[in-house]
């Protein structure tokens, strides 16, 4: 049996139950906004992208900040979506949001469970790339996130940041009829 997406005030009623602060649940409604013009543009090029599913991952991407701010919330909101039985591709795009993913190296050195942290669908990059280009509920451009990471000394991040852009940059700018 297919689990149902939330909508969208269903994904709220959830950060809100999980005690995400106000700050947060606004920054996961940016983000979802800023993903679902994303999708729209995708959906103009031919793209099969899940509309809904970016919405409802956009709003519960940062869950996991119920439970902490640092980078481990992307493990902690995929532990709370699992124990709110969401399905899984709510969950993939909660775990796979943070940076422009997690390598299975550098999930290993924070001990996280033995998963896939790289947004592997179009839905997981394009939110994993909205929320790069949202800073509080600000749009940014996505080199302002980048430089983040390069003056924190996560060069690696900040390629994978950069990939990501090119990635989605070069797919819009594609025909794909």
């Amino acid at each position: 049996m297919n689990k149902q997406l939330p909508h969208r005030e269903q994904a709220i009623a959830i950060l809100q139950k999980n005690k995400c602060s106000p700050e947060v649940i606004a920054h996961c409604q940016a983000v979802a906004l800023l993903s679902l013009e994303l999708a729209e543009k995708f959906k103009t090029k031919n793209y099969p992208v899940d509309v809904e599913l970016i919405e409802a991952g956009a709003l519960l991407h940062d869950l996991g900040r119920a439970k902490t701010h640092s980078i481990d919330h992307a493990v902690e909101g995929m532990q709370l979506a699992q124990n709110e039985n969401l399905p899984n591709a709510v969950i993939c795009i909660i775990k796979r949001h943070v940076g422009a993913g997690i390598t299975t190296k550098e999930a290993e050195e924070r001990n996280w469970p033995k998963d896939n942290y790289i947004p592997q669908t179009l839905e997981e990059k394009i939110v994993c790339y909205a929320d790069k280009c949202i800073s509080g509920i600000k749009r940014v451009p996505v080199e302002v996130t980048i430089n983040q990471f390069y003056d924190k000394k996560l060069y690696d991040a900040a390629e994978r940041v950069k990939e990501l852009y090119n990635e989605i940059t070069k797919l819009l700018e594609s025909t794909n009829n």
